[in-house]
Formats: C-alpha cells, sequence, structure tokens
C-alpha cells in the first residue's frame, strides 16, 4: 500500500463488506503495516483478504474492498459488479484507477463469523511444559520457567531475539504460541516437536482469540490460531499439516512481564 493511502477510507470501506459499524474497524496508526492490522483484526472473525492479482481487470458478482488512485492520492472503496463499479466511497474522490483489489473470504466455511470457535469458557487450565528455542529450526528445549517480555516473548527464545523463521512478518501474535497437550497426545508429538512455546492441559486455547488471560501472572491476548504450516511439517513428519488444521494452538501477544512457570494456571480474563 502506497504511503498517500487514506486508511480511513479502507477502513470505512472495510466495514462496508464485513457488515459491521465503522467504529468496530481499526485504523492503522502512521509506521504500522495497515494490511497487517486489517488481517489481524479480520482473523479474530474467520476472514481475510484474498489479494487480487489483476485489480484493474477484476471483476466479481459481489462487493469487493479496492484502493484506487485519482492524482496523486489513494483512498479505499468497495466495488461490484460485472463490469465492476463503486457502490461506496467513504472519502468521496471522484473516479480513479484500481491500484489494489482484495476479496474478503472466510477463512474456513464452515464456521461462522461470530465467534468462530466458541466463547472462552472459564475452566482453567494448567501449563504442562514450556519450550524454547534459541535459533530458527533448533530443536526446541524443555525449561521449568521462563521470562515473559511484552512485545517480545519469551527471554531465550528465538521470537523475542527477533531470530525466528517468521519473525520478519508483520503483525502481532508472534510473541507467544500455545498448544493443547490433548492435542499433541493425539498426534504423538512431543513438546519440543510441537515448536511452540507453552502446552497447556485442561483449557480450549482456540476460543481464545480475541480475548485476554493470564498465565501465571503474565497477562496475555490471544490474536489469531496458530494453524501448521509446511515449514513445520518438513520438521516434524509428513501428515501433520492436515491433522494440526484448528488443532495447532494459538498465537498471543505478551501485554505485561513476569515469569511463566511449569504448573502455571491458565484463567480468562474477559
Amino acid at each position: 500500500m502506497s504511503a498517500d493511502l487514506d486508511v480511513r477510507s479502507v477502513a470505512a470501506a472495510l466495514a462496508f463488506v464485513v457488515g459491521v459499524p465503522e467504529e468496530q474497524v481499526p485504523v492503522p496508526q502512521t509506521g504500522s503495516d495497515p494490511l497487517a492490522v486489517w488481517r489481524e483484526w479480520l482473523a479474530v472473525r474467520n476472514l481475510g483478504l484474498v489479494p487480487v492479482r489483476d485489480p484493474a481487470g477484476f471483476t466479481w458478482p459481489g462487493h469487493f474492498l479496492a484502493v484506487i488512485r485519482t492524482g496523486h492520492a489513494t483512498r479505499g472503496v468497495v466495488m461490484f459488479g460485472v463490469p465492476p463499479g463503486v457502490v461506496r466511497d467513504p472519502a468521496g474522490g471522484g473516479p480513479g484507477d484500481v491500484d489494489e483489489a482484495w476479496v474478503v473470504a472466510s477463512l474456513d466455511r464452515s464456521l461462522p463469523t461470530a465467534e468462530p470457535y466458541g466463547g472462552p469458557t472459564r475452566t482453567d487450565g494448567l501449563v504442562e511444559a514450556i519450550a524454547v528455542a534459541a535459533q530458527a529450526e533448533a530443536q526446541p528445549h524443555l525449561v521449568e520457567r521462563a521470562r515473559a517480555l511484552p512485545g517480545l516473548g519469551l527471554e531465550g527464545d528465538r521470537y523475542a531475539a527477533g531470530a525466528g523463521t517468521f519473525s520478519g512478518g508483520t503483525g502481532d501474535g508472534r510473541a507467544l504460541t500455545l498448544v493443547e497437550a490433548e492435542v499433541l497426545e493425539s498426534l504423538g508429538l512431543s513438546a519440543a516437536e510441537a515448536r511452540r512455546n507453552v502446552v497447556t492441559r485442561g483449557v480450549s486455547l482456540n476460543t481464545l482469540v480475541g480475548h485476554r488471560f493470564t498465565v501465571g501472572a503474565v497477562r496475555c491476548e490471544g490474536r489469531r490460531l496458530c494453524e501448521p504450516c509446511a515449514h513445520l511439517e518438513r520438521l516434524t513428519h509428513p501428515g501433520v499439516l492436515r491433522r494440526l488444521v484448528h488443532g495447532g494452538g494459538l498465537r498471543a501477544d505478551v501485554l505485561s512481564a513476569g515469569t511463566i512457570e511449569v504448573g502455571a494456571v491458565v484463567r480468562v480474563l474477559d
């Protein structure tokens, strides 16, 4: 996205496509990655942005999000139809050329967009294991406790040091990863093989997407599911990706400093 983008107009257009009040869509701050901010917001609703390869020539018998350029300014609009036309122009800048476009689509069509993973239960869980790896692709090792650093992750782990495989990406939810012990047992994976930081027992991690919780005294916020990928399958064994869909755990932000220990309680706050 260009530096001259009117991010408020894109947020308003996105609200129209999703069908929510404009004030619910975050307006990215200067210096942040707008697409990452909106993708994080959509992920809580089981939605994502699918980029259009040929924005200028794209036609779609439905609403889609586009960025159009008029002179030296770009803004967000909602387009519709074959051929497409602008049906919602929050900034009202007149005709323009389409620079970029995205279709808003469900991440999983079998799940709803309102609390797709269910609401959080009040059942407390426990930390069963903690794993850190100093470098990308290094074998994680188990520790009894680890210091959590706000906005970074666990001290001694590759993501807290910015050295993880996906550290160069954008968006939140990279500080702490959690996975359920029950899922690992069903697959025969060890805590280290899962390559997640914290293994929990007794709490449904999927339901913590979009909610705040504590791990011991450390405050966290669930951002999105930690879905499996080809990288994890390559480092473990074939079939892991398919069997871990919606069971790969949770990506979370660390909101406060503190020490996480084996045996600590995982508790929902909101």
